[in-house]
């Protein structure tokens, strides 16, 4: 993947979610980047590709903290939301289209 195959898919995620707001290019460098979408029910996520390492991050912060979040350092692990802090393997990669219908199946789950 490239950094504008990232970008282009973040974008396109966003647009298509009632959750998401307007997403904009926070970070940029010539091997990663970082786009920053903000959610309607308060709080971001930022949607993080390293293009050299492969690397990706996907984190929903609130209040200066991350609620939930999902990464594939050391593999693909989920920090949930019922524990951020924890890291539970996941069999497969989440893509920023899952990550974002997660946050809408809790969001859908606690009624809000």
């Amino acid at each position: 993947m490239t950094l504008d195959e990232f970008e282009r898919t973040v974008f396109q995620v966003a647009y298509s979610s009632a959750l998401c707001g307007i997403p904009e290019i926070y970070r940029r460098t010539p091997t990663s980047e970082t786009v920053r979408v903000p959610l309607v029910k308060g709080g971001f996520v930022d949607a993080f590709f390293n293009a050299e390492t492969g690397t990706m991050a996907f984190a929903y912060i609130r209040q200066d903290q991350r609620v939930f979040g999902a990464d594939n350092t050391g593999g693909w692990h989920l920090h949930p939301f019922e524990n951020p802090a924890e890291h539970r393997r996941l069999t497969k990669e989440m893509t920023f289209v899952d990550f974002i219908l997660a946050i809408e199946r809790h969001y859908a789950n606690q009624g809000v």
